[in-house]
């Protein structure tokens, strides 16, 4: 990969390795080892994030995004416990919290926040480059981690997914094309997202999904990301294999995010 996302990529994961010597001072691994409170295998992620049926209602993966590179901040007072708790009131089957500091506006400590006022699963969305990272999610009793294959090699990913499982937590793979899903299927993932926005020009295409979704194998969990924002575009995901959508900004910037999730999770279900 060359050109802007290249460069979008190394930069974030420049700052996220000066991030982690930072954290792994304050904290060391051994130290995250004994806050490590597991008693569920990992799967309650995935298993929140498949649909029971191909005619059954999409999941939804809402997240709390504060800022992203590509629209720029998108709600800097949003609050990510009451959102959690309008999510998860509003039908969300997971939520995803962006936990990136320096170019989404998050904090590792939303889980921290978050965790004791929802009993859905928790993704933590962030730039996974080390297993440091996943040890301090386990910590912080998330369910699942963001895995990019686009900044990961294959056996990369196929290390750090099965460090999560191993450490009760499931990684969700995100993939942007053809390439990159093999390589995430051939190193082990289950969960997958696609992303509609391409990192090469940041723009989003949702006919990334529809063209990728048929390729995903049976077993897998099925993830669309990114440009899901209407009724519509969930009503025609709901004709696909597709079992989850994860949408953030439409609710970072709804006045009204409630009576947004409201009418979303009615088109999920086939009743808008």
């Amino acid at each position: 990969m060359s050109g802007p996302a290249a460069d979008f990529l190394a930069r974030i994961a420049s700052d996220r390795r000066k991030r982690l010597e930072q954290m792994r001072l304050a904290t060391p691994a051994h130290v995250l080892r004994e806050l490590i409170v597991r008693t569920e295998p990992a799967g309650r992620l995935e298993r929140a994030l498949r649909r029971e049926r191909p005619t059954g209602a999409l999941r939804l993966l809402c997240e709390v995004k504060r800022a992203s590179p590509s629209k720029g901040m998108l709600n800097a007072a949003v609050d990510p416990v009451e959102t959690a708790k309008l999510y998860a009131a509003g039908g969300a089957a997971a939520i995803s919290l962006v936990t990136e500091p320096d170019h989404f506006g998050g904090d590792p400590a939303w889980l921290d926040r978050v965790r004791p006022h929802v009993a859905v699963p928790l993704l933590l969305k962030d730039f996974v480059l080390d297993s440091y990272q996943i040890l301090d999610a386990a910590a912080r009793r998330a369910d699942g981690v963001l895995l990019l294959a686009a900044l990961l090699s294959e056996t990369e990913i196929q290390r750090f997914v099965t460090e999560a499982r191993l450490l009760g937590l499931d990684a969700l793979v995100e993939v942007h094309d053809e390439t990159e899903l093999h390589r995430a299927l051939n190193a082990g993932a289950t969960l997958v997202g696609i992303n509609n926005r391409s990192l090469h020009t940041f723009e989003v295409d949702l006919q990334t999904s529809l063209r990728l979704l048929p390729l995903l194998p049976a077993y897998a969990t099925a993830v669309a990301e990114s440009g899901l924002s209407r009724p519509a575009d969930l009503e025609r995901l709901r004709g696909t294999r597709c079992d989850a959508v994860l949408m953030g900004e439409v609710f970072m910037t709804s006045p009204d995010p409630a009576a947004t999730l409201a009418g979303l999770a009615a088109a999920a279900r086939g009743d808008a």
